[in-house]
């Protein structure tokens, strides 16, 4: 940049230190230029650091100094830090449900209901998943239903039982679970125009009947009987 300034201006390099605030030795600073034998053996632990993959840089630094290689254990570190250094997976992006109404609040009966899954093992150690699905307005527990998997087909049978018996409510609450974003979870929706409204990931507070719900429900049956 200062050099830039100097061609354009047509100044003295002491002229531009002094606008800058910078030192004289700065301008003329140059970096050195690194050795041709300092990356013959950057290339050579390279090399042998592939040839070796489960080698960790002490090993390394063994196998070079018994081929004649004057080097120490933190050039060996440094060098395959810098150039062997795998990159970090990227995040998996999980695919969420579309909410097609604004979060509300339960006024009255079947206004706005809620589901969730509970997960739990038995005694012999089988997995256990658990459906609740609440109305926040009277707090009655429409379903519980339990078995070793819950799919998607079998939410669906679940919330047409659930209407059946209670009415179809306005909204339904939940996370964006693979269950209660399938495709066939979506159209019976549609088709009874239920409003969806999916909570943020990671944001159970979103949810906080149900969630106190599943939390009691943990405590006082799933914690205290053998199943």
């Amino acid at each position: 940049m200062a050099l830039k300034i100097q061609e354009t201006l047509s100044c003295s390099g002491r002229s531009v230190c002094r606008w800058l605030g910078l030192n004289r030795s700065t301008l003329r600073y140059a970096p050195r230029a690194v050795p041709d034998k300092k990356k013959l053996l950057e290339a050579v632990i390279v090399k042998m650091s592939k040839k070796y993959p489960c080698f960790g840089y002490r090993k390394i630094t063994r196998k070079l100094v018994e081929q004649g290689w004057a080097v120490c254990k933190k050039l060996v570190q440094r060098v395959r830090e810098e150039c062997l250094k795998v990159p970090a997976p990227k995040p998996r992006k999980r695919r969420q449900g579309i909410s097609t109404g604004l979060p509300q609040q339960a006024k009255h009966r079947n206004r706005v209901w809620a589901w969730d899954l509970v997960s739990d093992h038995t005694v012999l150690g089988g997995k256990l998943r658990v459906l609740n699905l609440i109305d926040e307005f009277t707090k009655e527990c429409h379903c519980i239903d339990s078995d070793r998997a819950i799919k998607a087909t079998d939410v669906l049978s679940i919330l047409e039982e659930a209407i059946k018996e209670h009415g179809a409510p306005e909204y339904i609450r939940s996370d964006n679970g693979q269950e209660f974003i399938a495709t066939a979870i979506q159209q019976l929706l549609r088709d009874r125009r239920i409003k969806t409204i999916y909570i943020d990931p990671g944001c159970p507070w979103q949810n906080g009947y149900l969630e106190s719900f599943n939390d009691k429900f943990r405590r006082e049956c799933l914690n205290r009987e053998l199943i």
